[in-house]
This record gives structure tokens, sequence and C-alpha cells, in this order.
């Protein structure tokens, strides 16, 4: 029987639902933003990234957790003492940042939220460590200071031997022209930016699927890739943030930009629009990927619905300047294409990718 995100504990349509009822009452908290010179722009609910308006700047806030994936480095840690925590501190700081970039926002200060069952925790001087010097690396690559944090020990409601890592960060738009506003046209170009593995995403499902291996995390992915499963699943995730800094720079306008994390290539259409996204030239999944679909085994359906396989982040651009976003990306180190175009059919919102037969309708992500 092939495995789901559900069938790991995660049910996305329950955790929408209690999304979509957070928009609700915070937006009649929105009146508030006038005392402090500033306003709510339309349409800022339910992005990525909550934005806050003054007369020539924006402000985004962005409030973002890791998830599971510390508890793929501990069992990695006591079976092989490999220390991955450098990695899943720049995991957790890119998974804020990346967000905040996608309308547009550079960010300025980033805040860690490192939640313990017993302040026992940083008593290993090697993982702490990790963690620290990771957390300030990954603030270096988004070139945002590290602003402060909470450090707080919950026992009863973390386990003693687990941390929660999470943060927040707040950005700025200046000027107001640089705002990713989601102005998506019909013939627009979608360029992808490739991951480095599954980032911070379907990390549960992973997590079951090494329960079941008799080597664990130790298993080889194999499909001409030489390292272990838990290796693999601990490489750590992509910070963006260059590559909207650098289209910024050139002046190459970003009409919508999507984090590709949870709800997988569903995510392509997280604009409220409905528009057809067509990915004519999607890759072959890396290694990682295809280990997960035959060890689950899991569809292929459910592969692209839950994980990024291989996408990281896209851009919806003119495609007049499709190539020199392209080239823009690869000058400051990312692996980027031009994967597919935006087309208008009526009131038809979906993503499409015909060589694998793979159509998610808009139904499938109700995030706002």
């Amino acid at each position: 029987m092939s495995l789901s995100y559900e069938s790991s504990g995660v049910n996305y349509d329950q955790l929408d639902a209690f999304k979509r009822a957070c928009q609700r009452a915070a937006k009649g908290t929105a009146g508030l933003l006038r005392e402090h010179g500033y306003a709510e722009p339309a349409s800022t609910r339910g992005e990525s990234a909550y934005l806050m308006e003054a007369a020539d700047h924006y402000l985004a806030h962005v409030e973002e957790g890791l998830g599971t994936k510390n508890l793929v480095a501990d069992a990695v840690y006591a079976a092989t003492e490999k220390n991955f925590y450098r990695e899943i501190a720049i995991d957790t700081v890119a998974t804020i940042v990346n967000d905040l970039a996608t309308c547009g926002a550079l960010p300025i200060s980033v805040a860690m939220h490192a939640a313990v069952g017993e302040s026992a925790w940083f008593a290993d001087s090697q993982r702490m460590e990790a963690l620290v010097n990771g957390w300030a690396e990954g603030c270096q690559q988004a070139g945002a200071v590290w602003g402060g944090g909470e450090t707080p020990t919950l026992r009863g409601i973390v386990n003693a031997s687990t941390i929660v890592l999470a943060g927040s960060a707040v950005g700025k738009i200046f000027p107001k022209s640089r705002r990713i506003v989601g102005d998506v046209r019909e013939g627009d170009s979608i360029v992808f930016l490739a991951s480095s593995g599954v980032q911070t995403n379907g990390l549960s499902l992973c997590r079951l699927i090494a329960d079941k291996l008799p080597q664990g995390y130790q298993t080889p992915i194999g499909h001409g890739d030489s390292r272990s499963f838990g290796e693999a699943l601990l490489a750590p995730s992509v910070i963006y943030v260059a590559f909207v800094r650098e289209c910024q720079r050139r002046g190459l306008k970003l009409n919508y930009a999507a984090h590709v994390t949870g709800h997988g290539w569903r995510k392509l259409m997280r604009l409220e629009e409905s528009f057809v996204y067509e990915i004519a030239a999607p890759r072959t999944a890396p290694a990682l990927f295809r280990f997960l679909e035959e060890a689950g085994p899991i569809s292929p359906r459910e592969m692209y619905a839950t994980f990024n396989q291989g996408v990281g982040f896209a851009a919806y651009v003119d495609p007049k300047i499709a190539d020199a976003v392209v080239v823009a990306a690869r000058a400051v180190g990312y692996d980027a294409w031009i994967a597919g175009r935006v087309k208008k059919e009526g009131t038809r919102k979906a993503v499409e990718v015909p060589s694998l037969g793979l159509v998610f309708d808009g139904e499938t992500l109700q995030v706002r």
C-alpha cells in the first residue's frame, strides 16, 4: 500500500482550516496599525509574509518553524556521532527568510526560538555550538542581523531529549516599487530554482519511511548518489534571498514568487487569481526523491503533492526577461531554469505537468 503524508499524521485540510480561521480573526485587528503610521495592504493575508505599508516603504514580518527535521539529526547523531546541527540551524533560518523574500522584502533581523524540555539539552557543547554557529551562518547568507531570541524550558510539553526550533524575521521593501505583488499575466514564464533536497517539508513522512527500513537512516539511497538516507535528508536548505536581491539590483521585475515547501508543487498556485501553471520542462527528480518513492512506496502524485521534488523556489516573470532572470540566479550561485508558463483558462486554477500526467486542481490547495 502506498504511503501518504496524512499517514504520517499530517493532514493539511485540518491545518489549513485553522489557518483560514486565524486569517479571518486577525483581519479584525488591522486597524491598530494606524497608531503606528502603517496600514495593511490589500491581499497580504494568506501570503507567505505579512506586510505593513508606510508612505515610502513596506515592513514585512514572518514567523516560521523547522518542524521535525531535527529528529532526523538526533537519530543520525546517536547512531554515527555525526553532528548535523549546523545544517539544522541553517534550515530554520532558511524556512523563515525564504518566506520573507517572496514579497520582495530583504531580511533585516532574524530571531531564534529554541524550546527544550530540559535545559540539559544545551550541555552537549558540540551540538550546542553547531546550532549557534549554523544560525549565525544562516543569517550571514540571508544578509540579516541575528537580533535575539527566546530559549524556554517547557518540561512536560517538549520531550527532554529534543529541541523545538523556530523563529521570526523582519524585513523591508524600499523603494515600494520592489514589492512582489502578484501581478501575473497569461504567458508569463515560470523560472525554477533548484533545492538541495527535501529542505524543510515532508520530514514526518521521511521519518515514517526510515522506521520501516532495516538500516534506517544508514540506508544508501543509490541512484548514483553515494550518501545515506540520513545524510541526504540533512543537506542544508538553500537560502534564496540573494536571488531576489540580485533581481532587484539588475532591475528584473518578479511578478510573483513562491517558496516551494509544504503542499509540494501545489504551492505553485498559491496566488489567489485563477491561472493554470503548466510545467513543460520538469527535471528528473533527484536521487533522494526517487529513493523515497520506491522505499515508501509513495505514488508519483503524492510525491509532487508533498515534496519539492528538487525545486525550492519559483519566480513568475515576463517571458521577455526570463533568460535574464536565469542568468541573474546563476550569477549568485543558484541552479535555475525556465520550467513552464502561465495560462489563462477562464476561472480554472491548476498546476499541470503534462509529461508526468499530473494535474492538481485549485481545490487541492486551500491556504486562504
